[in-house]
């Protein structure tokens, strides 16, 4: 991979628009993001896939979004897979890159390192959270596990939430040069149907579990647009989404150049947390006199460490508003 490569096209995601096709999407590439958030951590190959795919998924559906502060992912299940959580933070200024963190929790015993990733979630719910800052109400919107992988669950999630037809193509891969340990690359394309009334949503819907999906939103010219872009989708290739030699707006074109792609302003992404010794006061304000008791270690410090980034955080108790124990 040259170097130009990866200044050029990674860790960005690009917006564009299928004139012909009334819809719109997003590519998205991830390299380093991928390498920062799973390097905090020493996750099996299998969990380090599904937080890798939660991570592109985020990025993409941040991006859509008009979002003055956070979009968060969390996919909670009764399977080894436990919790994958994302948080994508849009740019304070124009210009500026978002931001993306990501980090899973899992039952190592329960664990199967060899098996495929989804299943071990799980029965459980996939949610999308929305919290655009200080005085503003956060919106949630939460649909079951369902479809086989995270991307079937957003696409549920927009069909069923916000009756918006969704198709994404994700893929994910660990790539060695020599002299280096593998490291995943991840790249994905969106492809949504531009908002508009959906009177074919009532009642109980053709997926699994009677949930919406894509075709029962649509009909006539739109449901013939809309298959006609996701056949073409379906046609990418791993390499192409992932790989050094193709640009996402040359992937554009070889996929939908009969649609008339149209380009917008890349949005570049970066690993990056929040969290910082206030914030960890504030969240210890909910505890008690008894629980910072058994969070205080024998020399009297009261620690905690960021799931997100791996930072580690010591307090006196008497700064969280609590004598230390005599």
């Amino acid at each position: 991979m040259t170097t130009a490569a990866k200044i050029a096209w990674d860790d960005t995601i690009l917006p564009f628009q299928l004139d012909h096709a009334d819809v719109r999407g997003r590519v998205a590439r991830l390299d380093g993001v991928l390498k920062n958030i799973l390097e905090q951590h020493d996750y099996p190959a299998v969990v380090e896939a599904l937080v890798g795919e939660a991570a592109l998924l985020t990025a993409m559906i941040g991006q859509t979004i008009k979002l003055k502060w956070r979009l968060s992912l969390q996919i909670r299940g009764d399977g080894p897979v436990r919790l994958i959580a994302t948080d994508y933070y849009a740019p304070s200024q124009t210009g500026e890159p978002a931001q993306i963190r990501a980090y899973a929790s899992f039952d190592a015993d329960r664990l199967d390192a060899e098996g495929p990733a989804f299943p071990q979630l799980g029965k459980g719910m996939f949610a999308i959270l929305i919290d655009q800052g200080d005085g503003k109400q956060p919106y949630s919107g939460i649909t079951p596990l369902a479809g086989g992988s995270l991307a079937s669950c957003a696409e549920t999630y927009f069909a069923q939430s916000e009756q918006l037809p969704t198709r994404f193509a994700l893929a994910l891969a660990q790539s060695t040069t020599p002299g280096s340990d593998p490291e995943w690359r991840g790249g994905g394309v969106l492809l949504q149907h531009m908002p508009k009334a959906s009177p074919f949503a009532a009642g109980e819907g053709s997926g699994e579990g009677g949930l919406l999906t894509a075709d029962d939103l649509l009909d006539g010219s739109d449901a013939e647009n809309w298959n006609r872009a996701t056949i073409l989708l379906e046609s990418v290739e791993l390499t192409e989404l992932i790989g050094p030699h193709v640009s996402p707006d040359e992937l554009l074109i070889r996929l939908f150049h009969e649609e008339q792609p149209r380009i917008f302003e890349a949005q570049p992404v970066r690993f990056g947390c929040t969290c910082s010794p206030e914030k960890v006061r504030q969240a210890m304000s909910i505890y008690s006199a008894k629980d910072i008791g058994h969070m205080t270690t024998n020399d009297g410090k009261v620690t905690a460490d960021c799931q997100f980034c791996g930072a580690h955080y010591e307090f006196n108790p008497d700064e969280l508003g609590f004598e230390a124990n005599k």
